[in-house]
């Protein structure tokens, strides 16, 4: 019996089984937990619980909001997540010289044979809508001449890209979370880190499909409580932190898919982590993302003797998808020793980048870099999980009133390498899709008594080194062993490696506080494993998964799905 699943009156609620994934415990806090007194601020229930805020939790929670009580909650403040940060736009948005047709084979042809052509096609036809939607809650997308402007990036053989000058994702977010606040159907909690999910094979309940019930949720001040709700959509966005070098903010620990997969989720194609090609280089300071609509409106990327290397690999040059070109600067840097290449925009002169790249330049010249008039050092980062949760485009998963959208989810859109600006496209028909459906299912709740939180028997930190020891070193395994090009000894050491890890996160765990950088790293330590195992299962080099020692595509193109078995098993 676990003993942090008590009644409230202190006697266990009947015996549980439970599985520990890696011998991580149930969470504990930092004193004695009773539930806290449902307030204004922290309700003790809802009909939807969304937890994240990007472009996927908001729109569900928009669209939720008409037919129930919803709760939203994010770790962060809630333009803390990756939407906020998306520069390049949101694809789809089809003109009279494009097609749908057009779209679907970009995206299958930057997939690298592994897309679902169903899942393509219906994602991409809701693309007009979508930007028609955006436009008529008063996104301030970019026009030229009455239209709006569309731009180019690699991948893609015609302009379909709407965008916000060089910051779409963050004026998605904002109109979005507009309404969000000020609907009053909607309770926002920030600042609050989702523990664990609740479902009803961890509280011994067997005789029933494995299904969600809510979630215990550690506030930055204050006591653990739970919210139960008749339905949980996670949105908890990428994954990025895993890796040293990453575009996404701190937030991306994959919290996600590690709750989903100890609730009962099976993941797919977690191998592929797209590393976007332009991040600035600073080794002194803050990095950034360089939009691929730089690329797409002409910069080149030379070495330091000013020579176009892309071409060496694919004929598109800097147009070509990000996992080629990704590669061909990884090859370039380590061929020539050098710690990084250039992303050179100069010739397109000054007028228009600052028109439409006014936040990049602004920000650049704050380093004391002015792309108008020198290139700019650039590495590939980590960028986009291609895999996640295995669900459809309406967020469905193998367990029930549990659903995973946006960035965590993988419904095969992105096949082995997404191509650019599908992203927010996903996250946003995700959502809409996600909420009619579970507005339609009218699932009866399992009657069954959320226990309260105990965490007795826990002591005081005495020092947090080990945290930050262990958040460094999984990072620089991940980095090491697990990049860009892998090989198969490679990921035989960083699994290895990432044992003795586990261990040690699973005994400060137990004995120790909650706090959210112990959360993530419980959920980082357990991402990078499934990472690695997936890695693992893929004999051959297809999209953003390169192996040296199975550099040739398989007969029969396949996805990576893992089973997990839960807590309860």
């Amino acid at each position: 019996m676990d003993p942090h699943l008590r009644g409230n009156d202190g006697k266990t609620t009947g015996e549980i089984i439970l599985f520990h994934v890696y011998a991580l415990p149930m969470p504990s806090s930092s004193n004695k937990q009773t539930p806290e007194k449902p307030t204004s601020r922290h309700p003790s229930n809802c009909d939807y619980l969304i937890i994240g805020s990007g472009a996927a939790g908001l729109m569900a929670a928009h669209r939720l909001a008409e037919h129930g009580s919803v709760v939203l909650v994010n770790k962060s403040d809630f333009p803390d997540s990756n939407t906020f940060q998306a520069q390049g736009g949101i694809a789809g948005f089809i003109a009279k010289e494009d097609t749908i047709d057009s779209h679907v084979e970009d995206t299958i042809k930057a997939g690298a044979g592994l897309c679902h052509t169903d899942v393509v096609r219906e994602v991409v036809q809701r693309g007009h809508d979508m930007v028609e939607e955006l436009l008529n809650l008063g996104t301030p997308f970019d026009t030229e001449n009455g239209k709006l402007h569309l731009t180019r990036e690699g991948g893609h053989s015609h302009r379909r890209i709407a965008h916000v000058q060089d910051s779409t994702g963050k004026a998605i977010g904002e109109t979005l979370l507009k309404y969000v606040q000020k609907n009053p159907n909607i309770t926002c909690l920030q600042r609050h880190m989702v523990i664990d999910l609740i479902t009803t094979y961890k509280l011994g309940v067997f005789n029933q499909k494995n299904q969600c019930l809510g979630a215990y949720i550690l506030p930055e001040q204050g006591e653990v409580f739970s919210i139960a709700a008749k339905h949980v959509v996670l949105a908890t966005g990428g994954t990025g932190k895993v890796y040293m070098y990453t575009s996404n903010p701190h937030a991306s620990t994959g919290d996600g898919i590690a709750m989903a997969w100890r609730a009962g989720c099976s993941v797919m194609n977690l191998e592929f982590m797209q590393f976007h090609p332009t991040c600035l280089y600073n080794p002194s300071g803050s990095t950034m993302l360089l939009t691929e609509a730089l690329r797409g409106e002409g910069a080149h990327l030379i070495n330091k003797d000013g020579r176009r290397f892309a071409f060496d690999d694919d004929e598109r040059g800097e147009l070509a998808p990000r996992d080629i070109v990704a590669r061909s600067i990884d090859r370039e840097i380590k061929k020539t020793g050098e710690d990084c290449m250039y992303l050179d925009v100069t010739h397109l002169g000054a007028d228009k980048i600052n028109a439409q790249f006014p936040n990049i330049q602004r920000r650049l010249l704050k380093m004391g870099m002015d792309m108008s008039k020198q290139p700019i050092p650039v590495v590939p980062a980590a960028h986009y999980m291609c895999g996640g949760v295995q669900t459809d485009v309406s967020g469905v998963t193998n367990v029930s009133s549990l659903s995973v959208i946006g960035e965590a989810a993988c419904t095969g859109l992105h096949g082995a390498n997404r191509l650019a600006s599908n992203s927010l496209l996903e996250c946003l028909v995700m959502a809409d899709q996600c909420a009619e459906r579970i507005v339609k299912e009218h699932r009866v709740r399992t009657a069954v008594v959320i226990p309260a939180w105990d965490s007795s028997g826990v002591v005081p930190e005495q020092e947090r080194v080990q945290i930050k020891q262990n958040w460094d070193e999984i990072r620089a395994i991940m980095s090491n062993y697990v990049g860009i090009v892998r090989t198969s000894e490679r990921l035989r050491r960083a699994r290895r490696r990432l044992l003795l890890i586990h261990e040690e996160i699973a005994e400060y765990y137990w004995q120790h506080p909650l706090s959210r950088s112990l959360l993530e790293l419980r959920n980082l330590a357990l991402l990078a494993d499934l990472m690695i195992r997936s890695a693992q299962q893929r004999h051959e080099s297809r999209g953003l998964h390169y192996s040296t020692d199975y550099p040739n595509l398989a007969k029969e193109a396949k996805d990576t799905i893992l089973h997990s078995q839960g807590d309860h098993s």
